[in-house]
């Protein structure tokens, strides 16, 4: 069987790796002239950062982290988890309804009561089911919580109102708290919460990119960088994906691209279909990257709910993660900024980007000052988070069945279109040869 991979990002490199091991004749296809997608890596002045935003190696997932560690093998650190949620100028213990002692009395106050009184009218059946990702977090949470952290962060970093968003991608990815950790939490007794990332792995080299090179490590010779797809059509019984200047011809093609850059590659595309595909909400994503002389908090990375703190929904501390990843003497910073095609934040220049986030960290007490800043850089992502609004579901069947249609298989974040992790990205390559067996 030989096999066309269209995209050279963390999926379409497992799924490379994986079909070569079944003996198949794979080829994949990358535009860019450097493979890992939204896990590329940027070195420059000896630091080192993600430019998808940062990334951790986590799992449930006890097949794939083990595969994730074994490939990286000696490259690979492991760190304990210190996150937290910058809330009225104060540290709070990260998921925040493990933080709660850490409130002001007033706020801890209206979370903690608010929590019951919510539990009770549920229990009561007092609570219709929600309809929408707003009402699902108020109901699992109380308006307190709701409130305070979760409906504020979770709208600066969709970019989207929460109540046109739909709850049904919510279960399991964000876990409703026990009762007992709640009232533990208002009292000031220790617990923890989303404990599957307590510790974590990061290379010690190379960035987040590292992994995505190991991966590739037995299938290079089957990657073609600098190969942006611009047409893919049948012939005879199999499929030619061109360039425009070269056919590279396969047995099938599997599609690890965004749906919107695949469909104006298919000819006789239907109206419904493309409208459907136009429908589908994504977030952009503009990472800054800071490198500085001197220390950082000891701090993994920190949620920002507050529009007044900076557009910054979340910053890391990568040279907490590895001691390599910046020179002595060192440290870094890495803002994540979630915007929109024509919105004003896709509309600044990186220098303004760049202006704006050190004078955030500045006011924020993140950096000393501006002299301690050595560097400094931007990456833009188009295509980083899926957005899933209340047509999401309507929508995403239709471009599926076309593509199903067509022969054309979807593996991965944005040819699924769903918000898939590394580990879920990695599980759907699995996945996908598994049942090709």
């Amino acid at each position: 069987m030989k096999s066309a991979v269209l995209g050279g990002g963390l999926t379409g490199i497992t799924l490379a790796r994986l079909l070569h091991e079944q003996d198949d004749d794979v080829t994949v296809l990358e535009r860019n002239e450097n493979i890992g997608g939204l896990c590329r890596s940027r070195t420059e002045a000896g630091f080192t950062f993600d430019a998808g935003g940062s990334h951790i190696i986590f799992s449930r997932d006890t097949e794939v982290l083990s595969f994730m560690l074994s490939v990286l093998g000696e490259n690979a650190d492991r760190r304990t988890r210190n996150t937290k949620i910058l809330y009225k100028g104060r540290y709070v213990k990260y998921p925040f309804e493990n933080g709660l002692y850490q409130l002001p009395d007033e706020d801890r106050f209206f979370c903690i009561n608010e929590f019951i009184k919510n539990l009770i009218a549920v229990e009561k059946g007092e609570v219709p089911p929600p309809t929408n990702f707003a009402e699902w977090i108020t109901c699992t949470f109380g308006r307190g919580i709701a409130e305070c952290y979760m409906l504020p962060y979770n709208e600066k970093i969709w970019n989207y109102p929460a109540d046109r968003m739909s709850h049904h991608w919510v279960e399991g990815r964000i876990p409703r708290p026990p009762v007992e950790d709640i009232i533990r939490s208002a009292i000031g007794i220790e617990t923890e919460g989303y404990v599957h990332q307590a510790v974590f792995s990061y290379p010690v080299t190379g960035g987040i990119e590292a992994l995505v090179k190991a991966i590739a490590e037995p299938v290079a010779p089957a990657v073609r960088t600098g190969f942006s797809v611009a047409s893919v059509r049948e012939e005879d019984g199999g499929f030619a994906v061109s360039d425009g200047q070269e056919t590279v011809h396969a047995d099938r093609v599997i599609s690890t691209i965004p749906l919107q850059n695949l469909l104006p590659c298919l000819s006789d595309v239907p109206a419904d279909v493309q409208a459907a595909c136009d429908a589908l909400r994504y977030n952009s994503l503009c990472s800054v990257f800071v490198g500085l002389v001197g220390e950082v908090p000891d701090i993994s990375w920190l949620y920002v709910p507050d529009e007044k703190t900076g557009l910054f929904n979340r910053i890391s501390f990568p040279s907490n993660y590895s001691t390599e990843v910046a020179p002595p003497g060192h440290s870094s910073i890495l803002a994540e900024i979630t915007c929109n095609e024509g919105d004003a934040v896709s509309r600044m220049s990186d220098a303004g980007i760049i202006e704006h986030t050190v004078a955030s960290l500045v006011d924020a007490g993140f950096v000393p000052s501006r002299d301690d800043v050595v560097y400094t850089g931007v990456a833009r992502e188009k295509f980083a988070y899926v957005v899933y609004d209340i047509e999401y579901r309507k929508n995403i069947a239709i471009v599926r069945e076309f593509c199903r249609e067509r022969g054309i298989d979807l593996v991965g974040r944005f040819a699924e279109f769903e918000y898939l992790n590394m580990d879920g990205c990695i599980r759907s390559a699995i996945d996908f040869v598994r049942k090709d067996r």
